[in-house]
């Protein structure tokens, strides 16, 4: 008997999609991000939200003024995001880690990237090159917002166990300073969900976020 073949890193998300949005939309932008709403640039600045899911993020972000770009490789999830959030500038684009080869191919960078409940979905070997792919896409000064879901894995998702420690270590070595970190209990109230949050910077001057 053969092993089941793996789960791949968005399994799950297009059978479940109309209940995933729901759930999305049901907490702001900014209960969500609360912790880290210094790093977002006060100013106009160029974005990225990569997994954006639902595009609740990325719709909060055009509001304030900024260019965002809306990463979602789901279709189920684009589509119902496009149409959610029609009233807003954001350009979407079907594409998905570790390589992001239709986001790479423009040579753009970003003052921030938005990595919300994404990173734990990827393995070992696709979050170093991943890592590799989202620094790249950094401009000077801008900085990586990171969050990490620990606790149960839902059936017929593919999840991993990674820790902040480790996650930390990959971006300084693809030249990220941490400056941010910090813990918190899961929104939605699920029995044993935890979050981490990271805050990375690539060294340079940024846009203001005074």
């Amino acid at each position: 008997m053969t092993d089941p073949k793996p789960l791949a890193s968005a399994a799950g998300y297009a059978e479940a999609a109309a209940a995933l949005v729901e759930q999305y939309e049901s907490v702001s932008f900014a209960e969500v991000h609360r912790e880290v709403l210094h790093l977002i640039p006060r100013r106009p600045a160029v974005i990225v939200d990569i997994g954006a899911g639902s595009g609740r993020d990325a719709a909060a972000l055009a509001a304030l003024g900024h260019v965002v770009v809306a990463v979602e490789p789901t279709p189920e999830l684009r589509s119902r995001g496009r149409i959610l959030h029609a009233d807003r500038e954001i350009e979407w684009i079907d594409d998905a880690l570790p390589g992001l080869p239709a986001l790479r191919a423009g040579g753009r960078r970003f003052d921030l990237v938005l990595l919300t409940a994404v990173w734990m979905h990827l393995d070992a070997l696709q979050r170093a090159s991943a890592m590799e792919s989202v620094a790249g896409l950094l401009a000077p000064g801008g900085h990586l917002v990171l969050t990490l879901r620990h606790g149960p894995v839902p059936a017929g998702r593919r999840m991993f166990d990674v820790s902040a420690d480790e996650t930390a270590e990959l971006a300084r070595g693809h030249g990220l300073d941490v400056v941010h970190r910090s813990e918190r209990a899961d929104l939605h109230g699920r029995d044993g969900v935890g979050w981490s949050r990271l805050g990375l910077r690539r060294q340079g001057p940024g846009v203001g976020h005074d």
